[in-house]
């Protein structure tokens, strides 16, 4: 589980290499089949193990729009709630099966202190490799030096 920032850290703050606390996704049956349903992908390799397994698959599968949803919830955990994301950017790899756990990681890779625009490199594992790595940009409200909030 990972820790939700109150509040949104101050761009001025944030610097080119800092960590994000990491995020581990059990990869449950129901989790996989519920976002699958959530997302209206009806696809059966989703939630159908026996087809899955018939159309060339180990077992059923995360979709796409899950594992991009858990990007973004990742990056803005971090961000706080007044983080804005602007731009999404990933590319799967392995596929998150049943039965297995993904261990999200991110690093800041750039910041622009003036719009307050961070990106983020993002890389979520499992036990077969990467299955998604990319990038999240954001933008951070901007805070006035004497303004506090």
């Amino acid at each position: 589980m990972s820790v939700r920032a109150e509040r949104s850290p101050d761009v001025a703050d944030v610097r080119v290499g800092a960590e994000l606390p990491p995020l581990e996704v059990a990869l449950t049956r129901s989790l996989i089949v519920a976002a699958a349903i959530a997302s209206r992908d009806y696809q059966d390799v989703h939630h159908d193990p026996s087809l899955a397994v018939e159309r060339g698959s180990k077992d059923i599968f995360m979709n796409i729009l899950t594992t991009n949803g858990f990007v973004g919830r990742f990056v803005t955990d971090w961000a706080g709630p007044d983080a804005r994301v602007t731009k999404v950017a990933i590319r799967l790899g392995v596929p998150n099966y049943a039965g297995d756990t993904m261990r999200l990681t991110g690093v800041v890779s750039a910041t622009d202190r003036a719009t307050g625009t961070v990106e983020v490199a993002v890389r979520g594992a499992n036990s077969l490799g990467d299955h998604v790595t990319g990038t999240v940009s954001i933008v951070l409200p901007l805070r006035s030096p004497e303004r506090t909030e």
